[in-house]
């Protein structure tokens, strides 16, 4: 699987091959033209309710990725789209959180590792 992850701030390069931005909200501050996303999938993005109870507080990672994993199994549709670009080459989500390791791309990445098997 030829999956990365990085923040929608960094700049686009070359080597991201499709991005494809899982925000449910856009970014603040950036614009369409330099976050140079190719598809927009807000229903891979965690739920309102979901993000707000998170609130990037580490303490409830582990609950959190198991919220979000199970709203994943509920968006089978978005979840196959994802995989679908997968298969095709290489693919960046790009995120907007500020956490680098305790972020929902994290937790998708980790997601689609464990359904594409």
């Amino acid at each position: 699987m030829n999956v990365a992850i990085k923040r929608i701030y960094q700049k686009p390069d070359t080597e991201d091959g499709l991005r494809i931005l899982v925000d449910r909200l856009w970014p603040r501050g950036l614009s369409k033209s330099d976050a140079q996303v190719d598809v927009w999938l807000k229903a891979a993005a965690p739920s309102h309710g979901l993000r707000k109870w998170y609130h990037h507080e580490l303490e409830k990672w582990p609950e959190f990725k198991q919220r979000y994993f199970a709203e994943l199994d509920g968006h089978k549709e978005a979840v196959d789209e994802l995989l679908e670009h997968v298969k095709y080459g290489k693919v960046t989500l790009p995120y907007a959180a500020k956490a680098l390791e305790y972020n929902h791309a994290v937790a998708l990445l980790e997601y689609i590792g464990m359904v594409s098997r």
